[in-house]
C-alpha cells in the first residue's frame, strides 16, 4: 500500500487509483532548500482525487426520502449502484433543478497551480479549502510560464472578447520575462530569508505565478457550478469565458467526477451544463 492509499484508507475514504503519478507530484515541488533546488517553470495544473463518496446512487436515496421515507434506508445503507433504469430519475431531477439531491456525496482533490489560479477558484464560497502556507514553510521555486499553446492575444471590448495566438516573437517574449521575473523575485526571496526576515514578509516579494498546493473537498452540486462557470463547452446553454489556466484544472477535475458518477455527469451535459 503506497502513502497516498494509506491515508485515503485511514481517513474512511476510497483509495485512488492513479497511485503511479504520486512521484511526479512531489518531485515538481522539492522538499529541499533552495541552494540545492534550481528554480523550475511549469505550464502545466496538477489534480488528483485524494478520496471521495460519490456515486449516482446517492442522488437516488435523497431524492426518493420525500416520497418513501423510511423505506430508503436500505437503499442508502446498501451502497448498491445506480442503473439505467434510474437515469430518469436523476434526469428529471437535473432538468427541474431540484438540486439538493445532487449534494449527498463528497470529493476531495489535491490541486498545484499557481497562485493567480487559486485566488480566482476561492472566489468560489462553495468549497472547504486548506492551502500551502507560505507563512509556515518555505516556498518552493516552481514558477508557471505560458505554453506554446497558450493563447496571448485578446482582442475585442469586456464582455465581448476571445484569446487568438500569438507570434512566434511574443511567445518568446513572454516566456523570457516571466523567467526573468520570476529569478529576480526569488532571489530576493532567498536574500531576504538569509538575512533572518521572517517567511510571511519576504514571501511579499514573489509572483502570483508561483506555485502553490491545496485540497478542495465539494459536492457534485458545488462542483457542477463551478464547472458551468470555469470551462467553455460548447454545450453549455449559458457561455462562460474563464481564463485557460483554472479551466485547465476544471477539466480534470470533471474527468474524475465523470467517471465516478456517470449518470449525473450525462445529465449535467445533456442539461446543457447548468447547475441544479
Amino acid at each position: 500500500m503506497t502513502l497516498r492509499d494509506a491515508v485515503a484508507v485511514a481517513g474512511g475514504g476510497v483509495p485512488v487509483r492513479r497511485v503511479s503519478q504520486l512521484p511526479d507530484i512531489v518531485k515538481a515541488v522539492p522538499d529541499t532548500t533552495s541552494e540545492q533546488t534550481p528554480i523550475q517553470f511549469r505550464s502545466d495544473m496538477t489534480v488528483e482525487l485524494v478520496r471521495s463518496s460519490a456515486h449516482d446512487s446517492d442522488v437516488l436515496f435523497a431524492a426518493r426520502v420525500s416520497t418513501q421515507g423510511e423505506k430508503t434506508l436500505d437503499a442508502a445503507a446498501s451502497g448498491a449502484e445506480a442503473t439505467d433504469r434510474d437515469r430518469g430519475l436523476i434526469n428529471y431531477l437535473m432538468r427541474d433543478r431540484h438540486g439538493s439531491p445532487f449534494e449527498h456525496n463528497s470529493m476531495t482533490f489535491y490541486v498545484q497551480a499557481p497562485i493567480f489560479v487559486f485566488r480566482e477558484f476561492m472566489r468560489h464560497r462553495i468549497a472547504s479549502y486548506n492551502e500551502e502556507s507560505g507563512r509556515y514553510r518555505e516556498l518552493r521555486p516552481v514558477f508557471y510560464v505560458p505554453g506554446a499553446e497558450r493563447r496571448l492575444v485578446q482582442v475585442g471590448k469586456p464582455g465581448a472578447y476571445e484569446f487568438i495566438e500569438g507570434t512566434p516573437e511574443q511567445t518568446e517574449l513572454a516566456v523570457a520575462e516571466s523567467k526573468a521575473a520570476a529569478q529576480f523575485a526569488y532571489d530576493a526571496y532567498q536574500r531576504m530569508l538569509a538575512a533572518g526576515i521572517a517567511r510571511e514578509v519576504a514571501r511579499g516579494v514573489l509572483p502570483v505565478s508561483t506555485y502553490s498546493s491545496m485540497y478542495v473537498t465539494m459536492n457534485a452540486r458545488s462542483l457542477m457550478n463551478f464547472l458551468s462557470l470555469r470551462t467553455k463547452h460548447p454545450e453549455s446553454h449559458f457561455p462562460s469565458f474563464p481564463q485557460r489556466e483554472i479551466e485547465m484544472v476544471a477539466e480534470q477535475m470533471e474527468t474524475f467526477w465523470a467517471e465516478l458518477m456517470p449518470l449525473t455527469h450525462a445529465a449535467f451535459q445533456a442539461g446543457g451544463r447548468v447547475a441544479p
